[in-house]
């Protein structure tokens, strides 16, 4: 990202547009950065849980995060039949951890701890920030070559080298801005899979929310669709395969580094992983085939 935005300010041929986009993209970033945990819950209509109203969910979130020696987050609880979940917040002493409805009904015990240490893994590795600084790069080299347009320096190539510059160049940083996403969501499974201990956990319960998501709408990502990078799973329905602009993985390629992992840690790499149910049994409230009281019913 460096060396494309210094490459793009080179072109224009001076460094005072360069520092203006880039101050103007570092401000505005860091104010999303420091209010994105209130303003995405928000955009969610997500509701925070205690240790009274969801004590499961919460007292999973805790332990989780103490194993990983994280402060607690606060928990929130997204109404939505989609099962995703996504983690949020400035710093690991600012940060909150959603889950939806959805997902609590849909997954084990076992998946969800899964899928819960893969969102702690984020808050561990400070991926809000890392995305920011990404983010910031991004803008302003899209600002930058908004301004070679009007103000077309002697190395631009004219007119037509200002066009290309002006589409070529916001191209590029957002194929490196997806590439980023791409490579956190792999290592927050990897760092996942050891906080909560077993990888085939979290392979399972990617491959059963992959399968879930796509038969069922998450309205508020698809309004805020910007948003999407945050969850597990995209949101939004993502292609198969890993794609240059995808913000995500693709799932069976998680699911085969997962496979590996546990390989590797000596566990069979076939524990955990089930069939998508269309039945109502299991769930995360599920022990000995007798269904516990949760904080949902």
């Amino acid at each position: 990202m460096t060396a494309l935005f210094m490459g793009v300010g080179a072109l224009i041929g001076g460094t005072g547009g360069m520092v203006f986009a880039l101050v103007i993209a570092a401000g505005m970033n860091l104010f999303a950065w420091w209010n994105s945990d209130q303003a995405v819950l928000r955009m969610h209509n997500a509701r925070e849980v205690d240790r009274r109203s969801a004590p499961d969910l919460v007292g999973l979130v805790h332990g989780l995060a103490d194993r990983a020696g994280l402060p607690q987050p606060r928990v929130y609880l997204i109404e939505s039949d989609q099962p995703n979940a996504f983690a949020t917040g400035r710093s690991p002493e600012h940060a909150a951890v959603a889950a939806t409805t959805g997902l609590i009904r849909s997954l084990s015990r076992e998946e969800l701890s899964g899928v819960l240490a893969h969102e702690l893994a984020h808050i561990k590795h400070r991926d809000t920030l890392t995305m920011t600084i990404t983010a910031t790069f991004a803008g302003a080299i899209a600002m930058l070559a908004n301004f070679a347009f009007f103000f077309r320096g002697r190395n631009s190539g004219g007119l037509i080298g200002s066009l290309a510059m002006m589409i070529l160049a916001p191209m590029a940083a957002g194929l490196v801005q997806m590439a980023i996403s791409r490579s956190r969501e792999y290592e927050a499974d990897r760092m996942g899979a050891e906080i909560c201990g077993r990888p085939m956990w979290l392979a399972s319960a990617l491959s059963k929310i992959e399968a879930l998501a796509g038969r069922t709408v998450n309205m508020a990502a698809e309004r805020h669709p910007a948003t999407a990078h945050l969850f597990i799973i995209n949101p939004l329905h993502a292609l198969p395969q890993d794609r240059l602009f995808a913000t995500h993985p693709s799932t069976e390629n998680r699911i085969d580094a997962l496979r590996r992992q546990a390989g590797e840690m000596g566990q069979p790499p076939e524990m955990g992983v089930h069939r998508v149910s269309t039945g109502t049994g299991g769930g995360p409230w599920t022990e000995g085939g007798h269904r516990r009281s949760g904080p949902w019913g």
